[in-house]
């Protein structure tokens, strides 16, 4: 396996158009993040962030983090970590940091149940922070000497606020808003808690089990496999390429289709027909309701693979995309995938939600 080398720091870019819409974790609908209304004097009392637009490197303090606010000096050792972005917990977790606090999951799931962290989580839940929108005096009361945020689409009004509260890093400037890979987010992390070489080594082995699973899947290289969110009343929004939840079955070899979105009926016949096709969050019961979705060919020819509902765990797990979930993901739908790409109608796709 070809060693991963860091990825290039690059100096602050110009804020990109979104290219994807802000969705936490596997639920489908679109947020808008708004901070909680209140920055108050004491809030500041509580901790100072050292930021630059310039990317100058102050002279004291620990690394310097720059993202697409400018850079971040933290401290050396940051005791009081709080996760603001709706994957945060996990990188924390996976390089030795308990986060004091944390974003609470939207939607059904139960997050603080996941399988794939519950050797590193507390005995008791997190505090959470907010959820749709951020309070920031629970955060404030936290007393943070440190705010991770780099999937949780603040903006820079309330980038701001957060940084009168404790040293804050948002996302990268170098992808589009929500884009930033989980190798670049792990990085990233690590540099802010002073575990660059333990980043680099995680980055390395998950990597190499990513890579270990595309081999396992040689039909998948350059295959057609949309994504779909849908639910069972027949709405269905394909990924775009940069969504973080498309990027895992892409790092395998899929191409995701040209037309991405939300998908109007009179366009499934085309959206969704690929070469195997990935559902979240419908049943296939419900999936299958409609005019038009029973007679596909990928449903007729059985290379439909179904994740589960939005309240189970392989959907969540890939919303989290992160080093944590990202081998519990491998694990399930790598023998899916297979019989679905295999050529052979005939090849029953055992599905992992009914495992």
């Amino acid at each position: 396996m070809t060693p991963t080398r860091a990825l290039p720091r690059r100096r602050r870019a110009p804020r990109r158009p979104r290219l994807v819409r802000p969705l936490a974790a596997a639920a489908l609908a679109p947020m808008v993040l708004v901070g909680a209304c209140g920055g108050t004097d004491g809030d500041a009392a509580a901790g100072g962030a050292q930021t630059s637009g310039d990317a100058e490197a102050p002279s004291t303090g620990g690394a310097v983090v720059e993202h697409t606010y400018g850079s971040t000096t933290v401290p050396a050792d940051p005791q009081r970590v709080v996760t603001i972005g709706f994957n945060e917990e996990d990188f924390a977790l996976a390089l030795g940091t308990t986060p004091v606090g944390t974003r609470q999951y939207l939607g059904d799931y139960d997050a603080p149940s996941r399988p794939w962290a519950q050797e590193l989580l507390p005995a008791e839940p997190l505090p959470t922070v907010g959820a749709e929108e951020l309070d920031l005096e629970a955060i404030a009361a936290l007393d943070p000497d440190l705010i991770l945020g780099i999937y949780s689409f603040v903006d820079e009004q309330t980038y701001d606020l957060l940084s009168e509260i404790a040293p804050t890093v948002a996302e990268s400037a170098d992808f589009p808003q929500g884009g930033t890979p989980w190798q670049e987010q792990t990085l990233m992390t690590g540099q802010a808690l002073g575990a660059e070489e333990e980043a680099q080594a995680l980055v390395e082995d998950v990597e190499g089990q990513i890579q270990e699973a595309a081999a396992a899947l040689p039909a998948m290289d350059g295959a057609v496999v949309p994504v779909d969110l849908s639910f069972d009343d027949g709405t269905h929004n394909l990924l775009a390429p940069e969504d973080l939840r498309a990027r895992l079955f892409t790092d395998l070899g899929a191409v995701m289709p040209e037309q991405t979105g939300p998908i109007s009926p009179e366009l499934l016949d085309t959206a969704l027909d690929g070469d195997a096709l990935v559902v979240l969050g419908a049943s296939e019961q419900g999936f299958v309701q409609g005019p038009v979705v029973p007679d596909l060919p990928v449903v007729t020819e059985d290379r439909t693979v179904f994740l589960g509902g939005y309240d189970e765990d392989l959907p969540a797990a890939i919303g989290y995309g992160s080093p944590l979930s990202i081998p519990f993901v491998l694990d399930a739908v790598v023998p899916p995938l297979q019989a679905a790409l295999d050529g052979d109608p005939g090849t029953e796709v055992q599905q992992p939600s009914a495992s």
